[in-house]
Parts: structure tokens; C-alpha cells; sequence
């Protein structure tokens, strides 16, 4: 009789519930991002294609630091690692103080970078992480519902932002007395967690238990490590995770732009739709990592990933309040897409699942180059600038579409070697 896999180890809640507790602390930064784009729009004077670099510098150092947060993983571990992002993701939201001083758009990409690359190694320890954290038959699931929080991050980062940053009125509105305190705040935050951190107890973890191990195969007696660019599955991740995260780099880039802009709301408003957005998100990952009990992860991102092609061309009608409801409903659709690509990227990985987990973060990078193309069009059409994300959404549906001939293709392969 078939049983049911445990969410995950009675031993292994307490550190469960930490290292999910990090995925709300880098939806926040990640969606204050997009609070700051339409901010210096107004202060710096800076245009919207412009403006669009400050995703570049989050999501670009995702391509720097992918690589080495893996290699510092797989050598001092995952606890080091995560100690090592929230150093770097303080030290950046400490930069803040003399960027704001010196009113530079550079300098506040510079701390952007630096907090983005503590985030890239949040991340990339985080996932495999969890996923390690019991039986691989439910790594989606633990991985959809941390990515939860993140959700939750998101809710509250552009909730934070509007109420400080952007609310009509306040003493600083104008200026960026109030990002500097802000980030004054965070960075305190972050070295706080990490301090706790530091005291518990991380049990040695290899890759999640009771995995298929298809990396292995006999030949004459000797045994053959494949390459991950052998794993289409995984390959086809990457390429998937890129264009999923440029998706959702410029959909949230120019949120509160399109709600300025087609529904006539100020920004601070706009900023609260955007949380607004964020819940829809959370409703989407509780919701799919419940239909996945009962649908493969791999199709349910097809479905999802059609949804949003449906979306982004109601919005880009610019229909009023009709493009305003798809526009909420992107994040629905998109709130499974990137832990799930995620999930079925590592599936299968063995020793090299952390390697694995570096690459697919540097897919990321994708959220920093869509942005300025977006704001090109933004320019001049706000809403004619959501028919880009189509072509990601395309993408993400032919990974889901096919992800089962993949992964039996990697078995073949194993065979024929």
C-alpha cells in the first residue's frame, strides 16, 4: 500500500521554519526595488528606460554571485552560506546611507548590487536547502509553500515602501531622507537575524532523501558522473528560469507606472494595489502547492503559464478597470513559476543538486535585462509594454508542456551511456 511522503522530518521543523523565514526577507527587499524605480523616476529626474536599471543591478547580481554562493556552499556549507547572504544583504541596505548623502543614482545601483548579491546567496542556498529538508516526492511542495512567505515579503515590501517612501504629504516625500532611514532600519534587522542564526544548530545535509539518483550510471565496472549540461531537464530550467524572472522583473518594474498612468491613482496608491498584487500571489502558491497533490507540478505550471498569456494581453488593451483585474491576476498565475521551475530543475541532480541550484539562480539575470527593454515601450505606451512578457510566459509553458519527455530523455541517455 502506497504511503503518503511526509512534508518533512519532525526533526528538521525548527530550521524549517528559520530558512522559510528568509524567503519573506527577500520578497521584501526584491519588491522594494520596484517601490524605488518609480521613486527616482520622480526625484533623480530619470526616465522610465532608465530607471529600469535598478532591476538590472538587483537581478544582475544574480549572474555575478550565482556561482560562487554555490562554491561557497558545497564547501563550508549551507549554514556559513546563509550567514554570508545576510552579511551581504545588511552590508548593501547600509550603503544606502551614503548614496542617499551623495543623491547619486550610481551609488544607489552600487548598494543595490551589493544587498542583490546577499539575496543571490539567500537564494541559492535556500532552495536546495529546503528541498534537502525531507523526501524529494515533496520537495515541490516544501519549496511552494516557502516560496509562500516570499509571497508574503512581496506584500509587505511595496506596503512598506508606499507608506514611507511614497506617501503623499510626509516631511520627505520629495527627497531620499526617507530611503536612507529606511534602509537604516533593514540593514539593523538583517544583522539581528544573522546574529540568531549563528546559534542554531544545522544538521549536515546532502540532497533530499529517498532521490533517484540518475546522475550515476555503471560502465565497465567504473562509475560515470553526467554533466549537468547533459540533464535537459535541468538545462531547459535555466533557459525557463531567465525568461520567468524577466516576466516578472518587468511586470513589477512598471506596476505602479500602468496604475498611474491608465487608472489615474496616485503613486501611493498605486503602491498599495501593488501589495494588493502580492496577496493574489500568496492566494496562488497556497492554492497550487494544494492542487499539486493531485496534479503533476510540470502540468499545473503549463496551465498556469497559459493564464498568463491571457492576462498580459487584457492588459496591454489598456481596458481600464478589465486590464487592472488581469494585471492583479498576473502574480495569481505567476506565484508557482519560479519554485516550481525550481524544484523540477533539481530534480534527479545528486551531488551536484547545488551546483545545479548556482546556475538556475543566475537565470535570474533575466529580471535585470527585461526591464530597460519594457521601459523603451513604457515611454512611450505603458500598456502596449506588457505584450513582452508574453514571449517568457510562452517559454515557461513549453517547459511545463514537455518537462516529462525531458526527464525521459535523461533516462535514455543513461542507458545508452
Amino acid at each position: 500500500m502506497y504511503k503518503q511522503p511526509a512534508f518533512t522530518e519532525r526533526k528538521y521543523k525548527v530550521i524549517f521554519f528559520f530558512v522559510t523565514a528568509l524567503f519573506l526577507l527577500w520578497g521584501i527587499a526584491i519588491t522594494l526595488g520596484d517601490v524605488l524605480n518609480r521613486h527616482f523616476q520622480h526625484v533623480l529626474h530619470i526616465t522610465k528606460a532608465h530607471s529600469g536599471l535598478v532591476q538590472l543591478s538587483i537581478f544582475g547580481a544574480y549572474a555575478v554571485m550565482g556561482i560562487p554562493a554555490g562554491l561557497f556552499m558545497k564547501r563550508y556549507g549551507y549554514k556559513k552560506g546563509i550567514i554570508l547572504g545576510l552579511f551581504l544583504y545588511a552590508f548593501g541596505a547600509f550603503l544606502f546611507i551614503p548614496a542617499a548623502d551623495a543623491a547619486s543614482f550610481d551609488f544607489f545601483r552600487i548598494a543595490l548590487f551589493v544587498l542583490a548579491c546577499g539575496l543571490a546567496t539567500l537564494e541559492t542556498v535556500a532552495h536546495p536547502f529546503i528541498a534537502a529538508l525531507g523526501d524529494q516526492r515533496t520537495s515541490d511542495q516544501r519549496i511552494n509553500f516557502a516560496q509562500s512567505f516570499n509571497g508574503l515579503g512581496g506584500v509587505l515590501g511595496p506596503a512598506i515602501g508606499s507608506y514611507f517612501i511614497l506617501k503623499e504629504g510626509q516631511l520627505h516625500s520629495n527627497d531620499l531622507l526617507a530611503v536612507r532611514n529606511l534602509y537604516i532600519i533593514i540593514g539593523l534587522i538583517i544583522t539581528l537575524v544573522g546574529i540568531l542564526f549563528s546559534f542554531i544548530k544545522v544538521p549536515n545535509l546532502g540532497y533530499a532523501e529517498h532521490e533517484a539518483i540518475e546522475t550515476e550510471i555503471a560502465n565497465g565496472g567504473k562509475t560515470i558522473e553526467k554533466k549537468l549540461i547533459h540533464q535537459k531537464h535541468f538545462v531547459f530550467a535555466v533557459i525557463a528560469q531567465f525568461f520567468n524572472v524577466a516576466a516578472q522583473g518587468g511586470t513589477w518594474a512598471y506596476f505602479i507606472n500602468y496604475v498611474h498612468e491608465v487608472m489615474g491613482f496616485t503613486d501611493e496608491k498605486a503602491g498599495y494595489f501593488f501589495s494588493l498584487s502580492m496577496v493574489m500571489l500568496i492566494i496562488g502558491r497556497f492554492s497550487g502547492t494544494y492542487l499539486m497533490r493531485f496534479l503533476a507540478p510540470y502540468k499545473l505550471l503549463a496551465i498556469f503559464a497559459l493564464g498568463n498569456i491571457l492576462m498580459c494581453l487584457i492588459v496591454a488593451q489598456g481596458y481600464g478597470w478589465v486590464s487592472f483585474i488581469a494585471l492583479l491576476f498576473i502574480n495569481f498565475f505567476f506565484s508557482i513559476m519560479f519554485p516550481t521551475i525550481f524544484s523540477l530543475g533539481l530534480k534527479n541532480l545528486g551531488r551536484k543538486t547545488q551546483l545545479g541550484s548556482s546556475f538556475i539562480i543566475m537565470g535570474v539575470v533575466g529580471g535585470g535585462l527585461f526591464p530597460p527593454l519594457m521601459g523603451l515601450i513604457a515611454n512611450e505606451n505603458i500598456a502596449a509594454a506588457y505584450y513582452l512578457p508574453i514571449l517568457c510566459y510562452a517559454v515557461i509553458f513549453m517547459f511545463g508542456y514537455r518537462y516529462r519527455n525531458l526527464t525521459k530523455t535523461n533516462t535514455r541517455l543513461s542507458s545508452e551511456l
